[in-house]
């Protein structure tokens, strides 16, 4: 009871500044996770509550849930190509080339790894979240078609990611050579089930309420609630059937979002209000938690996690953007703000539910932290700078390749 009150003291103080501080480039995550930091067991000691016990792990994986379901129900999939291409080329090339880097430079870099840790890294370091760099994607200074690539890369990333973390975990704690019959039933098992469960889910959810709701008998505050139920119930589902959840979580808001047009809107709608306040709550305990989280910190993984958040995400941009005609400095931009986030904190939490006894996981655990902690006021502090900079720049250059007509796709905050 007491770490509710704590929470609740920390939203109700916030609040009362909340506009003030965003004018300083102060964002929620920074304010949250800092004063967890401070609250926390390491510091003055009056929030015990940690993301890796019981309770923080399942408020962590319900956030998840929501968040791949919300991502996935909003993206218009059949309109991305006419964009040109560029939130498909972030996804199609950009991501397994930043998976791909970051494993190579992992298994050179963190010598406490073995190679497969070093993807399970790379994995849960792949994720973008726009929410934390909120600025970038929701101000008209920058150039449409670069804000909703950047939007829509962060809101189907990391639904992306899952089945790379689970293929390298299984590979991780696997001794033995791993034949064609195993790998067939891991795929069956974790993909195959949880897409399954997913689609059925979200095309039969979907289905029963678009009727419900076209005969008004759906009441507007269950219009949000009854998908975070759908949303909730097909990972439940998939986790009873040995698929994976999270895979199914993200197939079902895609199947759900052609089924019911109105479903993104609606799943926003909640994750701007109580879905946001979730958010903030694994932040602050993130926050809480981030000191006994980097005890496996080494120079290795700040090198490493430094390298995250600047060559292994700007290179695989720089490359996927070949062809499209943007300028430099839009390359650059949409190469810095990849942030670290929501996503990257659960994914390796993931992990620990998943093997708590892999030999490198203090160091997994280390460079998710460490990169987190700095993608949180990095990319919070220099929003702002940067767009300013951004703006002018493109203005001066005349750029057109950036003015192209791009859809417009609603923002998770």
């Amino acid at each position: 009871m007491a770490e509710i009150g704590i929470i609740a003291a920390v939203l109700f103080a916030y609040s009362l500044v909340s506009d003030k501080l965003s004018g300083w480039a102060i964002t929620p995550p920074m304010v949250f996770v800092a004063a967890g930091v401070l609250l926390g067991p390491d510091v003055l000691g009056v929030f015990d509550l940690t993301l890796t016990g019981e309770t923080g792990l399942a408020l962590a994986e319900i956030a998840l849930v929501i968040v791949l379901f919300a991502d996935a129900a909003r993206i218009d999939l059949r309109a991305l190509s006419g964009n040109r291409n560029l939130p498909v080329r972030l996804l199609g090339i950009g991501m397994p080339l930043t998976i791909i880097l970051g494993v190579l430079i992992g298994a050179v870099l963190l010598k406490e790894v073995e190679f497969w840790e070093a993807a399970i890294v790379a994995a849960i370091l792949a994720p973008t979240d726009a929410a934390l760099g909120q600025a970038v994607v929701s101000s008209q200074k920058v150039p449409q078609r670069i804000r909703q690539a950047l939007n829509v890369e962060s809101g189907l990333n990391d639904g992306l990611s899952i089945p790379f973390l689970f293929l390298f975990v299984g590979l991780a704690v696997t001794e033995t050579v791993v034949t064609a019959t195993g790998w067939a039933t891991f795929v069956i098992e974790q993909i195959g089930i949880g897409a399954g469960v997913g689609l059925a889910t979200g095309l039969a959810g979907g289905f029963l309420f678009e009727r419900a709701t076209d005969r008004d008998l759906v009441s507007t505050p269950f219009q949000q609630l009854g998908l975070v139920g759908l949303a909730v119930g097909s990972w439940a589902l998939a986790d009873f059937l040995g698929g994976n959840g999270f895979i199914a979580a993200f197939t079902a808001g895609l199947a759900a979002g052609r089924i019911t047009p109105h479903t993104g809107q609606r799943i926003l709608a909640f994750t701007e209000d109580e879905g946001q306040l979730l958010n903030l709550i694994i932040f602050f305990v993130f926050g809480a938690s981030a000191i006994t989280l980097l005890d496996g910190l080494t120079w290795h993984v700040i090198v490493y996690g430094l390298l995250s958040l600047t060559l292994i995400r700007m290179v695989p941009v720089a490359i996927s953007t070949i062809g499209t005609g943007l300028k430099r400095s839009s390359v650059l931009f949409m190469g810095w703000f990849g942030p670290r986030g929501l996503a990257s904190i659960i994914l390796a939490l993931v992990v620990i539910e998943e093997e708590p006894e892999l030999p490198a996981l203090a160091t997994v655990l280390a460079a998710m932290t460490f990169t987190v902690l700095v993608s949180v006021f990095a990319h919070g502090l220099t929003a702002e700078p940067l767009i300013n900079l951004y703006s002018r720049v493109i203005r001066s250059d005349g750029a057109a390749a950036e003015s192209e007509e791009a859809m417009e796709l609603q923002i998770r905050k």
